[in-house]
């Protein structure tokens, strides 16, 4: 799952990932499918020429956004993060010239002179940079020993403040052994006592704590705002008269198991301690001074009722501190991200519903009018929701912007349209055919309307019978959506129907919607996609006795959970999953979360509770052959959950596999070859159980 959320071997074809466990592997590769003519389907290796824009800034005159453009290089197994500036009007485009593949965070100067963002060139420590478009001309002013985050400049553009690690000496116990001149010795001991000791992504914390930090804008001395032993966070707004930022953080005593009930605070840019200035429980975040300076606006929720999922709210108070209000209460759907309009009269902000993330705009009596729908995440493998969004002076809002046939590519949307800048695929998308995508109309068992999206494969027929896999979201409070998906595209190019649907228990449908499993997951979202197989099904181009299903994480969960109830598929692929609640309580990041408000005990107050919804508790009816996938990092759902259930089938018999990720964390497909691998994996598993009807 992402956030706080859970959304090969040489024996398969590309030998792109190691670490399977799977006993006849030469059977595997000899089931394979016959390779499709090139230049027609979509292929594996298709997933390194493609490209994306994310994180469009338009200048605050709205004539050029900047863009990072993140295009996957076959060279390095990894994408390429270079910023893009383009003039809105004329479509020209030019790369800021940086020997950086990992540029990021394009942030504006208030008077749209200069561009600041972060980077890391090539065989050089990583900074902030800030360019001048007029004259091409870029410059370091800081050189960093850590990442820099959420950078933000002042009001009059002199300074830009960022989150940082700081770091501190690591703890000891015991006398460290003096180590000789010359000599080679282990590592010494890592000592560890923190609760938030590790993150996915990231790994082990080091010693040190995140802080705020400020650098003047034309270079000099990097001066430290906040310190403490607590962890401060973006974003950062700076008071109008540049005098205080507004930052997110938990400065209690209890803060490190307690990290989901951030608070706003305020501090002063010279020095000072933080004031808090929030009273909600959290999570809270986004803070933004409104334009005069005189309201807060922020985004989250009171956490008091400790449920599974609350709806994020956009709230505003005084800036002085006090009651704050829940401009969006009224509205059951999450809000994100506010962006003050430049008078003053309203906000905009992202909008998350059915599936889709769009752009609003929120007046201060809470109205909310829809401007820009179908805002890109950054992922490729999956189609999920996400992105981000910048508003000019006259309201031209730059978002980069999917749909199930493309990537996310730079649109804006002004004078009631939407128009796309950018076509970074075309070149290859237009010499392929992809799978077609369309709405599935589904009911659960109660009636209450299921969304699901049904893709056929590329030529498809109506009058064959296809086999068909059900692929499940993570989360489970995440939601898919009708976007570009290489996982979905590549099953297609199989020849299987997909079908994808948010159950029960998924976000972006309000908050009863998602409570539906609330103290009891998996629950009815079970029932919900054993209908979305059979609406499926109905449609009478699937064959019923050809189905499989696949999922990560929550996903992950859901499909070993169905193989414990219902022996109706083929085979499965449980892909980063969670088997058992109380290992997984203990060991995730995200644990803590899962005890206080998912299960809502502890598994030594009430084992019963974890155990009832774990699928280790269902394997002994397990019969269908089912492969594990795990990243060999993972900390969101570590890779013993996938070895749980693995030696439990090995045990019973049951036809299984284990494939690790190398250095994967919860992310499986952050390199290219590790996102054509493992689908590649998953078409393996299922074609060496697939046969067609009457063989």
């Amino acid at each position: 799952m992402s956030g706080p959320s859970f959304g090969a071997s040489r024996c398969l074809r590309g030998g792109l990932m190691a670490g399977i466990l799977i006993a006849g592997c030469p059977a595997i590769a000899g089931a394979q499918r016959a390779p499709t003519p090139a230049g027609a389907l979509f292929q594996p290796m298709d997933i390194f020429r493609l490209a994306q824009a994310a994180e469009p800034q338009i200048a605050p005159d709205g004539a050029t956004i900047a863009y990072v453009r993140m295009a996957n290089d076959i060279t390095i197994d990894d994408a390429k993060q270079t910023i893009w500036l383009l003039d809105r009007r004329s479509g020209n485009q030019r790369q800021i010239a940086t020997t950086a593949i990992d540029a990021a965070q394009p942030r504006w100067c208030s008077d749209g002179r200069r561009l600041a963002f972060t980077a890391r060139p090539k065989g050089e420590e990583g900074g902030i940079f800030v360019h001048e478009p007029a004259s091409a001309r870029t410059q370091r002013i800081a050189t960093l020993p850590s990442a820099a985050s959420a950078i933000s400049w002042s009001p009059d553009c002199t300074r830009i403040a960022f989150v940082m690690h700081a770091s501190a000496p690591a703890p000891t116990l015991g006398t460290p052994l003096n180590k000789p001149a010359g000599a080679d010795w282990a590592p010494p001991l890592r000592v560890i006592t923190r609760a938030t000791y590790h993150k996915d992504g990231k790994g082990l914390t080091p010693p040190g704590y995140d802080h705020i930090f400020v650098v003047p804008s034309a270079g000099g001395a990097v001066r430290q705002v906040t310190s403490g032993d607590y962890d401060d966070a973006g974003a950062l707004s700076w008071s109008p008269d540049g005098r205080s930022l507004l930052f997110t953080s938990l400065r209690e005593a209890d803060a490190d198991r307690a990290i989901y009930r951030s608070a706003i605070y305020r501090v002063g840019v010279d020095g000072g301690a933080p004031e808090r200035l929030t009273s909600l429980e959290g999570p809270l975040h986004a803070a933004a001074y409104s334009p005069d300076g005189r309201t807060i606006a922020f985004t989250g929720f009171d956490d008091r009722k400790r449920r599974t999922y609350e709806d994020r709210h956009i709230y505003l108070m005084p800036a002085k501190g006090g009651e704050a209000r829940a401009l969006t209460g009224a509205i059951d759907r999450s809000f994100d991200e506010p962006v003050w309009a430049a008078d003053g009269r309203a906000l905009y902000a992202l909008l998350d519903d059915r599936g889709v993330r769009k752009v609003a705009r929120i007046a201060l009596d809470g109205t909310v009018t829809t401007l820009g729908d179908g805002v890109a995440d950054s992922g490729l493998d999956l189609p999920y929701s996400g992105g981000s969004f910048t508003v000019s002076r006259d309201g031209t809002i730059a978002f980069p912007q999917g749909d199930a046939g493309h990537p996310g590519e730079v649109a804006i949307a002004a004078g009631g349209k939407t128009t796309r800048l950018t076509a970074l695929n075309d070149a290859l998308l237009k010499t392929r055919v992809l799978g077609a995508l369309s709405p599935l109309a589904v009911k659960a068992n109660d009636g209450t309307p299921i969304d699901a999206w049904l893709m056929t494969p590329p030529h498809f027929d109506p009058s064959r019978k296809y086999p068909l896999i059900l692929e499940i979201h993570g989360g489970p409070t995440l939601s898919y959506g009708p976007y570009f998906s290489t996982d979905d595209q590549l099953y297609a190019a199989a020849g299987y129907v997909v079908v994808y649907a948010n159950a029960r228990g998924s976000a972006t449908y309000g908050a009863a919607f998602a409570n539906a499993i609330d103290r009891d997951y998996p629950g009815v979202d079970y029932d919900d996609q054993m209908r979305v197989v059979d609406a499926a099904i109905a449609r009478g181009f699937v064959d019923p006795e050809r189905l499989f299903v696949t999922g990560g994480s929550a996903g992950g969960v859901m499909t070993a959970w169905m193989v414990g109830k219902t022996d109706r598929f083929r085979a499965a692929v449980s892909q980063r999953p969670v088997m058992n609640w109380t290992s997984l309580a203990l060991m995730s990041d995200s644990g803590s979360k899962m005890m206080s408000n998912w299960i809502g005990t502890t598994p030594w107050e009430n084992p019963e509770a974890f155990w009832r919804h774990s699928p280790l508790s269902l394997v002994g009816n397990v019969k269908t052959p089912t492969l594990l996938i795990s990243g060999e990092n993972d900390i969101r759902t570590p890779l013993g959950e996938a070895a749980q259930y693995y030696g439990a089938l090995q045990f019973r018999g049951v036809p299984t596999g284990l494939v690790t990720v190398p250095g994967a964390f919860h992310e499986l497909a952050a390199r290219p070859s590790h996102a054509a691998a493992k689908a590649e994996a998953v078409l393996a598993w299922f074609a060496r159980f697939d046969r067609p009807t009457g063989h």
